[in-house]
């Protein structure tokens, strides 16, 4: 019987990346600890090192983008609302 694999989640991964960035336990003591491979481990932290400065660029960029969709959707709801309004009176509800 094969084993199955384990899917860790991203909350999961983060814990251990910063752990091995912190270097109070080497690699190998933090995998045996979290019951992963020393690989596993490696590359966690390369990712998060590598991926850190996106963290914050995209929340500029969710704000603009944020703000960008509310003024299109409250436009849409404007025009809407005056269909509506106009129906209403054309049809004497």
């Amino acid at each position: 019987m094969s084993k199955t694999r384990r899917n860790h989640s991203p909350a999961f991964k983060a814990k251990v990346a910063v752990e091995a960035l912190q270097g109070h336990r080497t690699i190998q003591e933090i995998a045996a600890h979290h019951q992963v491979h020393p690989n596993q481990v490696a590359q966690w932290r390369r990712q998060l090192i590598e991926q850190a400065t996106t963290v914050f660029a995209d929340q500029q960029a969710a704000s603009a983008d944020a703000a960008r969709d509310r003024e299109a959707l409250l436009a849409k709801i404007g025009s809407l609302t005056m269909e509506r309004d106009f129906l209403v009176r054309a049809f004497g509800k």
